[in-house]
């Protein structure tokens, strides 16, 4: 068994510069104003469309990003509904092959962190429920059971990825959802560092969520 922390790759090679240039030229079209486009106009033109509420013109752009995290942080990344996605499936993965390293891979835990007693119990009891789960599994493919059988037994802690695709309107809407303090801590994690990476790579469209 292998235990990792979540983690992602943005797919994309961004040009934050040339996002908001392509989003002013759409955006502009509805007023018959390019004209008024020079060389550092797009910041100050995407600023005023985000803040009337004219998100539709941000939806001519999208990013694409791969997440590992948890089956149980996917079920909720996957309940966002514009957007494109996909998925390792545990239908077709046989998690006793090679290319798996012969073993299961989980993310970690976030919330037991501490060094308390009550944390370490938590953490140990999930740790051999895991243990259990992996040799089990490993039985089941032993005698002769489909990885879609197996699958069955497998926990939410089991590492997924899952490559999603976005426009930048959308984005805005999951990472505002995703990133507050009513989100689950594991989504968090994932969804914190995406959005500071995200105002980093692409000037403008982030700056008002807080993270």
């Amino acid at each position: 068994m292998k235990i990792i922390k979540p983690s992602f790759i943005i797919e994309d090679i961004i040009n934050g510069d040339e996002i908001l240039k392509k989003i002013e030229k759409a955006g502009r079209t509805c007023y018959k104003s390019e004209e008024k486009i020079i060389t550092n106009s797009s910041k100050d033109f995407v600023r005023k469309i985000l803040a009337s509420g004219h998100e539709s013109v941000i939806e001519h752009e999208k990013v694409t990003v791969r997440v590992i995290c948890d089956r149980g942080v996917s079920h909720e990344i996957v309940r966002h509904r514009i957007a494109s996605y996909s998925q390792e499936s545990t239908r077709y993965c046989n998690y006793t092959k090679n290319k798996f390293g012969n073993e299961i891979t989980v993310i970690e835990p976030c919330f037991w962190k501490s060094r308390s007693k009550a944390d370490k119990e938590k953490y140990a009891i999930w740790k051999s429920s895991i243990e259990a789960i992996e040799k089990a599994y490993f039985k089941l493919i032993e005698l002769g059971a489909s990885p879609q059988e197996a699958r069955n037994i497998l926990p939410n802690s089991l590492t997924t990825e899952i490559v999603m695709t976005m426009n930048l309107r959308e984005w805005r809407h999951f990472l505002k959802l995703r990133t507050s303090n009513k989100a689950h801590p594991q989504m968090r994690e994932i969804t914190i560092p995406l959005l500071d990476e995200f105002k980093q790579c692409i000037p403008v469209i982030f700056d008002d969520i807080p993270s």
